[in-house]
């Protein structure tokens, strides 16, 4: 199977070939975030409550196993690129091996924390009761995500989006089909409330991994994961990592970010707390389909920088800017049209439909411009340079909008809160344009 088509294959048509599978997955995973709290709301607003306070460890676990993933894409698309097929097979099997294991660590590490993790935000033990029901369920399946975190960047960085596409909505639309059906006890099932919405995510990964599984043994990418001592390199190893980490960091930020978030809201009310929580369910509308983009575009412009075809980088980043942007302006609109009527999927209380309303306007304020550093992010991880994707990420999600949020929040209470969010994407964007500028533009003269 040859890749050349990533750099010979006119630049639009191939980022959306690439791309528009992974829109569609991640627009099929934001639909399955969206029904399974949905469903979770169903049980009770205090259910919803402890689904928002476990989401950042959920978010954490995530952020490992994927952003290790995008390490070991990055390399592997680079040496791809570089007709080194021997070492990108060595840099796959090694992102299984290492992947697999932080999955192990962060099973034990995150089902033992969470207990005094969830007291830090809420004194009502009915919700904390709930949040460690279902995150023991939830945390038992990190190796499963692990693995199939890892398939999935090994099938992307060989241009295999169908097969990614595929296999995570698969998954996503099992997903949605067990919540109801576990969450209530259709059929001869029992009912199990918000465990059943943690099983039912566990067996839609589990799903997407045995797919995956039977794709590799298909013959179906140009890797071959061969487990030995021959692959053991530690260079390889190096280099994924290298990435990895801050990429890593980059994805945990948000949990940082919501858990700070949640520490201030919470002085005000428990109400605003969950329209934080809702408002990150309903962002992945936005902002998954975007990193369908960043997917696309990432492989791209890893095969096309190991190619030394600098020109076509930068024609993919522009493209990628564009397409993200596009996505953004929509969610602006919807989220200026009917704001109620989202909030309104998860509340029926006319205090929290006023607050979120109030809240989706006033984020929505920096979706357009935000897509430069979303872009930008993806472009930076696709070359290899971990440490500046990092950057931008740092000053979205902690060192701009943490202390604005506890400023603002002091001055105008939480609606200051909402600023911040919009303030810190104007930031956040100019500083990205100038790092691309630099790292990635002016490098490729």
């Amino acid at each position: 199977m040859q890749q050349n088509f990533m750099k010979t294959r006119p630049v639009l048509p191939l980022v959306l070939s690439m791309s528009l599978p992974m829109v569609l997955s991640m627009m099929v995973s934001s639909l399955y975030n969206i029904v399974d709290s949905y469903y979770v709301a169903r049980i009770s607003e205090d259910a919803m409550t402890a689904l928002s306070l476990v989401y950042p460890v959920q978010n954490l676990i995530n952020a490992v196993t994927i952003g290790f993933s995008i390490g070991a894409n990055a390399v592997i698309s680079y040496h791809l690129g570089a007709q080194e097929a021997r070492k990108a097979d060595a840099a796959a099997a090694q992102s299984i091996f290492w992947n697999a294991l932080h999955g192990v660590v962060l099973t034990i590490a995150c089902i033992a924390v969470m207990p005094p993790f969830l007291r830090m935000f809420t004194a009502d033990e009915a919700i904390v009761e709930m949040g460690v029901r279902y995150s023991r369920i939830a945390f038992l399946f990190s190796v499963v995500i692990a693995a199939s975190m890892s398939l999935e960047k090994i099938f992307q960085a060989t241009g295999r989006m169908l097969v990614t596409m595929v296999c995570m909505m698969s998954g996503c639309v099992a997903n949605i089909i067990l919540d109801p059906v576990l969450i209530f006890g259709w059929g001869p099932f029992p009912a199990m409330g918000i465990e059943g919405a943690a099983l039912a995510t566990g067996i839609g990964q589990a799903l997407s991994l045995v797919i995956y599984l039977g794709c590799y043994a298909a013959g179906m990418i140009p890797i071959r994961l061969r487990f030995g001592r021959e692959t053991a390199d530690p260079a390889l190893a190096k280099k994924m990592y290298a990435v990895g980490i801050p990429a890593t960091f980059s994805l945990a930020l948000p949990s940082l970010l919501i858990s700070c978030l949640n520490i201030i809201l919470a002085a005000s009310s428990e109400v605003y707390v969950l329209v934080l929580g809702v408002y990150y369910k309903l962002q992945t509308f936005l902002y998954l389909p975007a990193n369908g983009i960043v997917q696309g575009m990432r492989p791209i412009v890893g095969y096309n920088y190991g190619a030394k075809e600098n020109g076509r980088v930068r024609q993919i980043f522009c493209t990628g800017l564009a397409l993200s942007a596009g996505i953004m302006v929509l969610g602006t609109v919807l989220c200026w049209a009917v704001p109620g009527s989202l909030i309104g999927l998860f509340s029926s209380s006319a205090q929290t439909i006023a607050v979120g309303s109030t809240a989706l306007r006033i984020i929505s304020v920096g979706f357009i411009i935000s897509s430069v550093s979303v872009i930008s992010c993806g472009a930076l991880e696709g070359l290899g340079m971990g440490g500046p994707s990092l950057l931008i990420s740092l000053l979205r999600y902690a060192v701009v909008i943490l202390p604005l949020a506890f400023v603002l929040n002091l001055l105008w209470g939480p609606v200051g809160v909402w600023h911040a969010f919009w303030i810190t994407e104007v930031i956040a964007s100019a500083v990205s344009w100038a790092v691309c500028r630099k790292k990635v533009f002016s490098a490729m003269e």
